[in-house]
């Protein structure tokens, strides 16, 4: 393999990753590189060509998804035999769009929700349904079971490593339908009396409101600040009203992207304890490395941790993962099992090789990667603006300038072909909103598309409207 490189890539247009792919594919076009022979590790390439280790990774699932390579687990990545590939799969799609060619022609982009890159993960999802199905390790006639969900448990526990959690066993792991079927399982297991009181922040992920309303839960919005809640209105809300849980996110905030120091932490765990209410910590955004230690760790005794593959791997899967507070796992399996059984069998097996399989870091760091040039995009054509964002974080927030409310923006918007979500999307019905709205990255459409759309955004932003109401 080393005859084909240079020490460097050489200094040319283009993305290095479809440099590096291009030479790969011209490689085994010419029969430089024969079936079955096996590509460095992504690392080594890396450094032999001074580029990223994300950039070789989007090189490798780009020719994995062609057919031209496959990675044998645990065993590398090899230059595939033809015969063997089947080109009857399409990528996974979330929220389709129809394709259009021509980014400059007022093509429709959805920004409700992120929209994850393609980077192998559905043809390895593929490759391990069709073992699956060859031979269910759980079976296919019977319902599900704890000691069944075991290996997936294991799996998701090794797949929380890098969770700002504390010690955690697999024990205290329940799988889920998703992230948000995980809030739902855990305010069942948590909510106790008539009228229960969920507490949140004032602009907060709209998952945790719905589910409480489900229980016909009264939801309270807390005041926040550029650090997240604010303390001292936390500790007088729990207290006027009998708080049993406060759900937050506080290491991305959805919608704004703001982060909750650790003093503020510090300050909302002492609050729980004096007035004796839960923590539902929702982690699903978080890309990253923790920037401190999650409520989980600072208080194991009365948080409730939520996560999900829909914001990593992909969301056609549903599967989420909660952790109970410890000695409480037994009222979240209760409200699992009485709901709906357990995960379905096949999607334990899946969630046992599919959490800890050895070429998800690889995908994750090539997905946050190009995660990351969409959120550039938006960046350099929106930055003039009040804008937040935090890489990879695949949303990003922003402030409208004086001119614009938030509901007269995206309506604006959306006739240019946009849609984007209002403030008012994120709070309560009683809460005073600000003007403001959350952009979502969406990597199923070409980044000139995505960059188009931003400059049609752009435009509404530099010209507000200037009729005047009588």
């Amino acid at each position: 393999m080393g005859t084909i490189w240079p020490s460097a890539l050489p200094d040319a247009k283009g993305p290095k990753y479809k440099m590096v792919a291009a030479t790969i594919r011209k490689a085994i076009e010419n029969k430089d590189l024969e079936v079955g022979a096996k590509l460095p590790p992504v690392r080594e390439l890396a450094y032999t060509l001074s580029i990223t280790p994300g950039t070789v990774a989007r090189a490798y699932t780009i020719l994995t998804d062609e057919g031209l390579l496959e990675a044998g687990v645990g065993r590398g990545t090899f230059v595939a035999d033809p015969q063997t590939q089947n080109d009857g799969f399409a990528p996974i799609e979330v929220d389709v769009i129809a394709h259009n060619s021509n980014a400059n022609d007022g093509y429709a982009v959805n920004m409700f929700s992120p929209h994850l890159p393609s980077v192998g993960q559905a043809q390895l999802i593929r490759r391990l349904l069709a073992q699956i199905a060859q031979d269910p390790p759980s079976g296919l006639m019977h319902y599900p079971s704890r000691a069944g969900a075991l290996p997936a448990r294991q799996a998701a526990l090794k797949w929380l490593s890098q969770a700002p959690l504390g010690r955690v066993s697999e024990e205290e792991i329940v799988l889920t339908n998703g992230g948000q079927n995980a809030i739902s399982m855990i305010l069942q297991a948590i909510l106790r009396g008539r009228r229960p009181v969920v507490l949140v922040e004032e602009l907060s992920y709209p998952g945790f409101r719905r589910a409480a309303e489900l229980l016909r839960a009264e939801v309270v919005p807390v005041p926040m600040d550029d650090h997240g809640v604010i303390p001292e209105a936390l500790d007088a809300l729990a207290r006027q009203h009998e708080a049993q849980v406060f759900c937050t996110s506080p290491e991305v905030h959805n919608p704004t992207t703001v982060f909750t120091p650790l003093d503020r932490r510090e300050a909302v765990v002492a609050i729980a304890r004096k007035r004796g209410f839960f923590l539902l910590e929702d982690d699903c955004y978080r890309h990253m490395p923790a920037q401190a230690p999650g409520y989980r760790m600072l208080a194991p005794d009365r948080t409730w941790f939520v996560t999900s593959i829909s914001k990593s791997i992909t969301p056609a899967l549903r599967i989420g993962i909660a952790v109970a507070p410890e000695g409480q796992v037994a009222d979240l399996r209760r409200a699992v099992e009485h709901g709906f059984f357990g995960l379905a069998t096949p999607l334990l097996d899946l969630s046992a090789v599919l959490l800890g399989h050895p070429q998800l870091p690889q995908m994750l760091d090539a997905l946050q990667q190009m995660t990351g040039d969409y959120i550039k995009a938006a960046v350099n054509i929106l930055g003039s603006y009040s804008l937040n964002w935090r890489h990879p974080v695949p949303f990003l927030w922003l402030t409208l300038p004086p001119g614009w409310r938030a509901a007269s923006f995206c309506q604006a918007a959306e006739a240019q072909g946009i849609q984007i979500r209002s403030a008012e999307e994120y709070a309560c019905r009683t809460s005073r909103t600000p003007h403001a709205v959350r952009l979502a990255v969406n990597a199923g459409v070409t980044l000139a598309t995505y960059e188009a759309a931003l400059m049609r955004l752009r435009h509404l932003l530099d010209n507000p409207p200037e009729r005047l109401s009588v």
